[in-house]
């Protein structure tokens, strides 16, 4: 493959990959100034069984992500398909992120908000660029899933759930 690179319109790009349907999830820490920290993210996936670690992609330009790397640990909460609330909370800029979103501490101490489908806590593995966003590994810790709670998904520029057949 050579060097060059087609320049691609980054909100064609956008919409051709809005028709790929994406799991919603909130990623939350304690930051250094003992406050909770958290953010919407659509970019979250498995990564490894042995060991245990996952991804996620925040942009880099992220405040709400500058706050949560301060921290040792952060808890990934899978978003039930009646938290879009919550989702728009995390998604927002500034204070009142969990002014929806009760919570209790994971075993690492980040947040694990209530009545998320699933909760996956970790510590930072590595955070590397990756172009205008960076590539967040992190290593499980615990996990819980409650198995009885439909997820949140975003798909075409709009929120729904999943059911299986």
């Amino acid at each position: 493959m050579s060097g060059t690179s087609t320049a691609i319109d980054s909100e064609w790009f956008r919409r051709v990959l809005g028709n790929y349907p994406t799991g919603v999830t909130a990623v939350t820490a304690i930051g250094d100034d003992g406050e909770p920290a958290g953010m919407a993210i659509g970019s979250f996936t498995s990564v490894s069984l042995d060991p245990p670690l996952i991804a996620f992609m925040p942009g880099r330009a992220s405040t709400s992500f500058a706050r949560i790397r301060t921290a040792n640990s952060f808890c990934v909460n899978v978003l039930a398909a009646d938290q879009e609330d919550v989702c728009r909370a995390m998604a927002g800029a500034g204070d009142g992120k969990f002014a929806k979103a009760a919570w209790t501490p994971a075993p690492s101490g980040a947040p694990r908000l209530d009545g998320v489908v699933a909760w996956i806590d970790c510590e930072f593995e590595s955070v590397t660029e990756a172009g205008d966003h960076y590539l967040v590994l992190g290593r499980v810790r615990e996990l819980h899933a409650t198995g009885e709670r439909l997820p949140l998904v975003f798909f075409q520029g709009g929120y729904g759930s999943f059911s299986t057949s």
